[in-house]
């Protein structure tokens, strides 16, 4: 079966996009969870080495990264809008230690939770208040590799 007719995409390669997205719904669900390669492999109905070759090739990173990625997004939000301890918060956002937690934190946004807490109420308290639509807010937080040096997908 062609994997392009009329224009579109074939019922193959369909039904793998929304295998894929039941998975990467189901991490979005439960980013706080421990959540392995096996688990989302049986949410997605593949073998674990299929389910990562081809989460890889429809998002563009592994399932730990996006993983990690969702992790860090959320504690970003908790960072900037509570007074919870770091460590409390590295616990609730479902990394197991926070020597991890600040490590991978650091890899994707670029510095120490600590350090982006201080910037974030600096950044609060100068600014003028704004509304701005919630999904600009969200698109332009989201942590992403686009840091020189980065390593796409690690």
């Amino acid at each position: 079966m062609a994997a392009w007719c009329d224009g579109g995409v074939s019922r193959a390669v369909e039904d793998t996009h929304r295998r894929m997205l039941r998975a990467r719904d189901a991490m979005d669900r439960a980013y706080a969870q421990p959540l392995d390669v096996p688990a989302l492999a049986r949410i997605a109905h593949v073998s674990e080495s299929h389910f990562t070759r081809t989460f890889r090739a429809t998002f563009g990173e592994t399932p730990h990264r996006y993983l990690q990625r969702r992790r860090v997004e959320r504690a970003m939000f908790l960072l900037r809008e509570t007074d919870r301890p770091v460590t409390e918060i590295c616990f609730e956002v479902g990394f197991g230690s926070p020597g991890t937690f600040s490590r991978t934190f650091r890899d994707i946004v670029g510095r120490s939770p600590r350090a982006y807490r201080k910037e974030a109420a600096a950044a609060r308290s100068a600014a003028v208040p704004v509304h701005v639509p919630t999904c600009f807010t969200m698109a332009w937080t989201r942590p992403s590799d686009s840091r020189p040096g980065a390593v796409p997908g690690s």
